[in-house]
């Protein structure tokens, strides 16, 4: 990022051409050409994946990284894989989104005031992106929340990753984040004056089958966080 965007269109423009990391390019490009059966007859994105909604959101859902058969073939954040199924299915019952379902660009689906963004951009091997990878990708963060600043009220962060990917990136934009930074924890809730960050485990098929997270769990958070953000 050479220059600070002027817009989310920008911005996202940006993120799809970036190469910073080759650990990322080379995997997100070979399960391209790999594919997965079910998808073998699909062109994969296999790029770099934008945030997911509109430019004056008051809410910010920040996840982890796209997965490889999912936004990775998809091109858009948490859709088309399991995790994407459970947290769309949950943003529509709260009145956020406008389908429970999101399978490909192009699905009709929209988000009510909520945008969906990441700390990493690339599908990572194995869903587990480096610190030092975390740490290339955080400007798109930094830059992605500075545009949203003027309407954001609130954020939910699923998982301990994007927490504590989140957390510096609002204090170096000025958000007072205590020190030490608090910890990560389901239904942990941080107040940064204007700003409220809610803590939600993560969506992911294993702590869905586990029990860990649950469809009732994830609505009580994001209920929550949109009711600080002026959206009900």
């Amino acid at each position: 990022m050479h220059t600070r965007p002027r817009s989310l269109a920008e911005l996202d423009a940006e993120v799809i051409g970036c190469r910073a990391c080759p650990r990322l390019v080379a995997w997100r490009e070979q399960v391209a050409r790999t594919k997965r059966p079910a998808y073998a007859d699909q062109e994969y994105w296999a790029r770099p994946v934008p945030g997911f909604g509109p430019a004056d959101a008051a809410l910010a859902i920040v996840g982890l990284a796209p997965s490889a058969h999912g936004a990775n073939r998809t091109g858009r954040m948490f859709t088309g894989d399991p995790s994407g199924d459970f947290l769309f299915r949950a943003l529509h019952e709260v009145g956020l989104a406008s389908q429970p379902t999101s399978t490909a660009i192009g699905d009709g689906l929209a988000l009510s005031g909520t945008r969906i963004v990441s700390p990493v951009r690339c599908a990572p091997p194995e869903n587990k992106p480096t610190p030092a990878e975390r740490d290339t990708c955080r400007p798109w963060l930094a830059a992605e929340l500075g545009l949203l600043r003027p309407a954001l009220r609130a954020i939910v962060v699923l998982g301990a990753f994007g927490w504590q990917a989140l957390m510096p990136v609002l204090a170096e934009a000025g958000w007072p984040v205590p020190s030490p930074r608090p910890a990560f924890g389901h239904g942990a809730v941080l107040r940064l004056d204007d700003l409220r960050v809610f803590g939600c485990y993560h969506v992911s098929p294993r702590n869905v089958q586990t029990h860990r997270v649950t469809h009732a769990m994830v609505c009580e958070v994001l209920a929550s966080a949109a009711e600080v953000a002026g959206l009900f």
